[in-house]
Parts: structure tokens; C-alpha cells; sequence
């Protein structure tokens, strides 16, 4: 499980959607991995304002990640078009295409320049720690409830056991049983 995907995880018990200590969800007895991707500055930029900044620091800090910034960074947004290949697309005809609606081919980062050495080496270290570093087992834990969701294999479970998850009805009619 990437880093980045514990950002967007809370609790799944029932009773733990309205506290705001059900996220983040606290790593326990993590084992991380890192795994080489290429570099997508164009990717961070756009998907850092849909990180909740604070709540990845806690996450990182408890995985010995010390080094964010208190702030989050602010990047101005890469579009497709601020790349010169991008508009320098070559004209051609609808006929000569099995795809004609199919999109521009869009570089996978800026053009040399457009980010300070200091925001280039943020934005590695962000694509380091987001993108590359996996969670391969440990446990997920819930700050109101307690509940563990246990990692193996880089996969988190979050099926809960019956009494903590919905109740469900049971057969639809005025004699049918409630199960929690």
C-alpha cells in the first residue's frame, strides 16, 4: 500500500464516522519497502492539493520521515499545454486514425526550469515518500476505537467483523431477524 493511499483512509466502524480522531489512521509495526517509479512531478503537483497535509506529516513522522516541511507547498498546477511538445502537436485526419477522439500524448513532467532546485528536490522527496514508499505489512489503527486493520502483503483488510460493521436484515419480512 503506498503512502499515499493512507491519506484518504478512515475508519470503517459505523460509529467512528463522525469523530475526527478516526483519521489518519496510525501505522503500527510497519514494514515499508520502496519500490522505484519513474518521476511524475506533473502528478504531485496536481494531486498535493487533495492531500490533507497534516494528517501525511503525523504519517510520515510516525513511519521516521522527519523531514516535510510544517506547510504544505505550494506549486503552481502543470497543465498539458505548458510542455512545448504538447503544443506542438502534429495535424491529422480524422480518416487517417482508428481513435479520432484519442488525446495528445502528455509529457509526464515540466520542462527543465519551471521548478527552483529547492521545489525539484521537495517534489522528489514527495514522490519518494508518496509514490515509492509501501506499506508491505504492519497495522492500520483507528484513533477513536482502537480497531486494527492489519497490512499483509502490502494489502490492507478493512472487512469488519459483524458486530462492529452495519446491521443487516435478514429475509425482508415482519418476522425476519436483525444480525450485527
Amino acid at each position: 500500500m503506498k503512502l499515499l493511499t493512507l491519506n484518504f483512509l478512515t475508519c470503517a466502524v459505523k460509529s467512528c464516522k463522525s469523530s475526527p480522531a478516526a483519521y489518519p489512521l496510525h501505522v503500527r509495526d510497519a514494514e515499508l519497502e520502496q519500490q522505484e517509479l519513474e518521476f511524475d512531478d506533473r502528478f504531485l503537483v496536481n494531486i498535493l492539493p487533495r492531500v490533507e497535509w497534516d494528517a501525511l506529516r503525523g504519517s510520515a513522522m510516525e513511519l521516521g520521515f522527519t523531514t516535510l516541511p510544517a506547510e504544505k507547498p505550494a506549486f503552481a498546477p502543470l497543465a498539458a499545454s505548458s510542455s512545448p511538445s504538447a503544443s506542438a502537436e502534429p495535424e491529422s485526419d480524422a480518416a487517417d486514425t482508428d481513435l479520432p477522439d484519442a488525446p495528445a500524448a502528455v509529457p509526464t513532467s515540466a520542462p527543465e526550469g519551471l521548478h527552483s532546485p529547492s521545489e525539484e528536490k521537495l517534489l522528489h522527496d514527495l514522490h519518494t515518500l508518496l509514490l515509492e514508499t509501501h506499506i508491505m505489512s504492519g497495522k492500520l489503527v483507528c484513533g477513536n476505537c482502537g480497531h486494527e486493520y492489519a497490512i499483509k502483503e502490502g494489502i490492507a483488510n478493512f472487512l469488519l467483523p459483524n458486530h462492529l460493521g452495519e446491521c443487516l436484515l435478514v429475509g425482508g419480512s415482519a418476522g425476519s431477524r436483525d444480525h450485527c
